[in-house]
């Protein structure tokens, strides 16, 4: 047996937190300002779901609601999903998961590899329908007995974990001298945490949230109502909303910047084969957030931008990364394509 003071850990779920802070070199080269990317794909799960993931669970354990052989359930687009499989498989529960159809393949296969049950509910429906995943998350609830439903959208656990530990981290890592969060919203729970400690700390600091053409939060932050005629279909995964989640904190937040499906698709890509890390859509999507405030002089050459960048490419290479689900998006054409990085088989 190994003693105490050996150098290892004792499950994987103690290598969640203290991801690094990158410096941002090629593709912000003509950006003004110095601008970072915190790597949340670092985390053991590949996003930052692991930080609400572990918190929720240990309330709940503490709280008595989870008890040998409970099952956790859940709606997801995918990245909250896997992290609670992975601390359900470590801490010995069962996991059940509402996943909507938006969810790329790989997240879904990735799912079930950690072992828990997926249900594939329409993306396409109202958040009401009985159809939706966060109605048949409530359903599955009433019906597994010993189960408890985490429901991220208005658990402010949520948002808690991100303010006791990724808000401290970005704040130690640029030395206090950050000027602005850019991050993409989804339950808001990273951008509301992370950003309510940065306010603590320097009133000044700009958090700036990033949401989809198709989803409300931009037009209920700027007007405290719901607007459906923003709500319509788009691809990205994980972040935008069709119903206003409790866990945004919208005073917290400065203002959010829309952005295209292709845009950010495009802009993954960018990440990957310039900066070498390899990154979901969202990230691509804060990206070119970015960019857009960029050209609007948001930005000056004192400026200190961390972007969080959520999770891995690896979820998504049926999607952005698949050059044939590119094409038929209509965001690459096959005919101005750059090969030099295709394939070719040796025979």
């Amino acid at each position: 047996m190994l003693s105490k003071d050996k150098n290892y850990i004792n499950n994987a779920l103690e290598l969640i937190g203290n991801t690094p802070l990158i410096k941002l070199n090629k593709i912000t080269e003509k950006l003004e300002g110095s601008f970072f990317a915190k790597h949340e794909a670092s985390n053991p799960g590949h996003s930052n779901k692991d930080r609400i993931s572990i918190e929720i669970v240990k309330q709940a354990e503490k709280e008595g609601l989870l008890k040998p052989g409970s099952t956790v359930i859940e709606t997801t687009s995918g990245n909250t999903g896997f992290s609670l499989s992975m601390v359900c498989a470590v801490r010995g529960y069962k996991c059940v998961l509402a996943v909507t159809s938006k969810a790329s393949p790989d997240k879904i296969d990735m799912l079930k590899s950690m072992g828990a049950k997926v249900y594939v509910c329409p993306s396409n429906v109202s958040a009401d329908n009985p159809k939706s995943y966060y109605e048949v998350a409530k359903k599955l609830n009433k019906k597994i007995k010993n189960s408890i439903y985490i429901n991220q959208y208005f658990n402010q656990l949520n948002p808690l974990a991100h303010y006791k530990t990724t808000g401290p981290e970005i704040w130690n890592q640029t030395k206090g001298k950050i000027t602005h969060l850019v991050a993409s919203s989804g339950t808001g729970g990273t951008i509301s945490g992370v950003g309510k400690f940065l306010k603590e700390k320097n009133p000044a600091v700009k958090i700036i949230g990033v949401d989809a053409f198709g989803s409300l939060l931009k037009s209920y932050h700027e007007t405290g109502k719901i607007d459906k005629s923003e709500i319509y279909p788009y691809k990205i995964e994980g972040m935008g909303k069709n119903l206003v989640p409790s866990t945004t904190h919208f005073d917290t937040i400065d203002l959010f910047e829309k952005v295209r499906d292709k845009e950010s698709a495009i802009c993954s890509r960018e990440i990957a084969c310039k900066e070498g890390l390899f990154v979901g859509y969202t990230s691509g999507a804060v990206l070119q957030a970015t960019k857009q405030l960029n050209d609007r002089k948001l930005f000056n050459k004192n400026s200190v931008v961390v972007m969080i960048f959520c999770d891995h490419g690896s979820k998504y290479m049926s999607k952005i990364y698949s050059d044939d689900w590119m094409i038929n998006q209509g965001f690459l054409n096959k005919n101005n394509m750059n090969l030099d990085n295709d394939v070719e088989y040796i025979n």
